[in-house]
């Protein structure tokens, strides 16, 4: 990479002017202006045309950028490779996913026993623009039919429609207003499905507070739904779905991301009453399978790292509970397939497998093809051959099949990417964050880098709701490497990389902890010559950009390019818009009481822009459809930097129209962010990449 000066000056950059009107708020005695309230109106055509507005001036910057169309065009040919999906039976049928390279969506296909391949669902011919994509897809036992949903410009709320898997007809009527729900099925009768009664006001940011649980008999109208949970006991979340053998209906019922309750109905009795298995939120408990009335319980009661419990289900309370595999030092993810039990630990963010038998019997270790993220094992019971992925930073996702008979792995599906990865290299270092805690971060680059700081560094982080960051292999960060850059991932506390007191240690009024493990990251590249302030990026998604919003608010200095994506950014007001008050788990709500108030307007992006500071070169971006994190979080904050920021950096707002949170997006939308937000950081550090044709 060759540095030079690009002359990046504010005066060039005639930002829209946002009007500001007098709205005070007061908590506990103390006003706040919200001189932007406005902007949450999403219906509104001043914001409509706040939004236009932004994204002329953010895109006639961005087409100055001498290379963003190379970097596209690179992007482009490196995504475009096969890509194929592990298979699954359902009936007579073997599906599986594939996308040819740069299909919006990848299509769902399907082979008979004689061998005979067809596209069964292509979500490609769902929109012209590739905007509506396939959210889940969901077989009864015997496969003879399908329910799938669909999510239209990545909204959470979801159609969703049932096939006939022979004659690929629909059958029935339309299921709307679908929300953070799977499908489950009871037999080929019908099925369960969840969802919050529609909310007064907009689809997309109104709140949604009270989740029930549904069965919709096949053949009747949705309005005869039935609800079976939710509509005496006010809950959050509510998720239901039928074990395997069709006996019972488990439920999972919630408040916040963080903790869960959990009841069972016995299907096989039809005036059966639904039990309570757990009776507060106090802990994270799932089914993960039954062998005939014995429960196989994943918990964090008494566990904060997970272990496996067995429970009879004519008497499943928590007293009864029976350890069948301790807790470890490690973290564990398990599932189930081909009668046994698959034991995910992660070991410093890394992935170790142990296979054990119903009687919690340790069957092996498994060997995996390298160290990184290793993800599947899961099937029915009569499954002879079992799929998991394997993947890190420098290894594109291989699918492995696995005899759990013998313990053989093979490889089923090898990505023909043009990446090189013996030409990188992967390392884990761990750096000590302010109050002395150890944290990890793998450091991804190509081999033989000069570390003299001067290498353009993206360093990604999320620390929040117990989300634990993995190696995994991405197309984007393959082609920031490609142009000499460093990607650095730090596993701080909020996530769940060492159990719930990690995840604890990062919430509430320890939040200031996440913020300072990425601080200490950033400042162990810069001592360890990785690279230098004016070299650094910060990136993160979602809560990933509240950490981003939070950083560069507080160590504006440290970095040369933010940026914050579908972040949560206004943190007095976050829980007031659709299902964001289930977040106080992990953040506490301004209303809580006047020391929550006052931690959280300590550190809320929005409210910590101050007048006259020079702030990194940023770039936000959201979707016009985020109804996870509402828009009007990367609003207000592009139009509180626009006003106070000082100095030559660019500060710009990159909107989505029709795009969601992110799931769904097409391959498009997803090739063009990505290739912009790389052209806007490696311009703004001054650096013009050679980028392979």
């Amino acid at each position: 990479m060759n540095a030079q000066t690009h002359e990046n000056n504010k005066s060039e950059i005639k930002y829209p002017v946002t009007r500001k009107a007098d709205n005070v708020d007061t908590y506990f005695g103390t006003n706040i202006q919200d001189p932007y309230r406005w902007l949450e109106d999403d219906r509104s055509e001043e914001t409509a045309a706040w939004v236009k507005a932004e994204n002329e001036v953010t895109f006639n910057y961005l087409s100055k950028i001498p290379f963003r169309d190379a970097l596209k065009a690179r992007m482009e040919k490196l995504w475009n490779y096969e890509k194929i999906g592990a298979p699954f039976k359902e009936g007579d049928y073997t599906y599986y996913y594939k996308n040819n390279g740069l299909q919006n969506q990848s299509v769902l296909y399907r082979k008979d026993k004689s061998g005979k391949e067809e596209v069964f669902l292509d979500p490609n011919t769902f929109s012209k623009d590739g905007t509506t994509s396939l959210g889940g897809i969901n077989f009864t036992k015997k496969g003879d039919l399908a329910a799938y949903a669909i999510s239209e410009g990545g909204s959470d709320w979801r159609k969703v429609f049932v096939m006939d898997t022979k004659t690929k007809k629909i059958v029935g009527e339309t299921i709307v207003d679908v929300k953070f729900s799977g499908v489950s099925w009871k037999n080929s009768e019908g099925f369960y499905y969840s969802s919050y009664d529609k909310p007064e006001g907009s689809e997309l940011s109104a709140k949604t507070d009270q989740h029930k649980l549904y069965y919709h008999k096949l053949g009747t109208p949705q309005k005869s739904d039935k609800v079976i949970f939710g509509q005496d006991q006010k809950r959050r979340y509510v998720n239901g779905g039928v074990t395997e053998d069709m006996k019972y209906l488990i439920i999972s019922a919630a408040n916040s991301t963080s903790g869960n309750e959990l009841y069972i109905k016995d299907l096989t009795k039809p005036d059966s009453k639904i039990v309570n298995i757990t009776d507060n939120f106090d802990s994270d408990s799932n089914i993960i399978d039954n062998n005939g009335s014995t429960l196989y319980i994943a918990t964090n009661y008494k566990a904060p790292n997970m272990k496996i419990v067995t429970v009879d289900a004519s008497n499943p309370a928590q007293k009864n509970w029976k350890d069948l595999i301790a807790e470890t030092e490690n973290v564990l993810s398990p599932s189930t397939g081909s009668g046994y039990i698959f034991a995910e630990y992660m070991q410093d963010a890394v992935s170790v497998i142990k296979q054990y038998d119903y009687n919690g019997k340790l069957v092996r270790n498994i060997e995996l093809p390298g160290i990184g993220t290793a993800g599947g094992f899961g099937g029915k019971k009569t499954e002879k051959i079992l799929y998991y992925s394997f993947t890190n930073y420098i290894t594109p996702g291989t699918i492995y099949t696995y005899d759990p008979a013998t313990g053989k792995s093979a490889v089923y599906q090898k990505p023909k990417v043009d990446f090189n990865g013996d030409e990188y290299e992967s390392k884990q270092v761990f750096y000590t964050s302010k109050d002395g805690t150890k944290v990890p971060m793998i450091i991804t680059h190509k081999k033989g880098i000069k570390l003299d700081g001067t290498n353009p560094t993206i360093l990604y982080g999320y620390g929040g709701f117990n989300i634990s960051l993995t190696p995994s292999f991405s197309i984007a960060n393959a082609v920031w490497m490609e142009n000499g850059g460093i990607y650095a991932v730090a596993n701080l506390r909020g996530g769940g990389e060492y159990g719930k007191k990690w995840h604890d240690a990062g919430t509430k009024q320890q939040k200031q902890n996440v913020f300072n493990d990425f601080i200490a990251a950033a400042e162990y590249l810069i001592s360890s010559k990785y690279t230098s302030s004016k070299f650094l990026a910060i990136s993160g998604g979602s809560n990933g950009g509240l950490l981003v919003g939070a950083t560069m608010t507080q160590r504006p200095d440290l970095m040369k390019v933010a940026l914050p994506s579908v972040g949560v950014l206004d943190m007095l007001r976050y829980h007031t818009f659709t299902a964001g008050a289930g977040w106080a788990y992990d953040y506490g709500t301004a209303e809580d009481s006047k020391e929550m108030f006052d931690y959280l307007k300590g550190y809320s992006p929005v409210h910590n822009v101050k007048k006259g500071i020079q702030y990194p070169a940023t770039m936000i971006t959201t979707g016009d459809h985020d109804d996870r994190v509402v828009p009007a979080h990367s609003f207000k904050f592009a139009a509180e930097l626009q006003e106070k920021h000082q100095g030559t950096n660019p500060v710009l707002i990159r909107i989505g129209v029709k795009a969601g949170h992110g799931a769904g997006k097409s391959i498009a939308q997803t090739i063009a962010e990505y290739s912009d937000v790389q052209a806007f950081t490696l311009y703004n550090m001054g650096v013009t990449p050679k980028i392979k044709k």
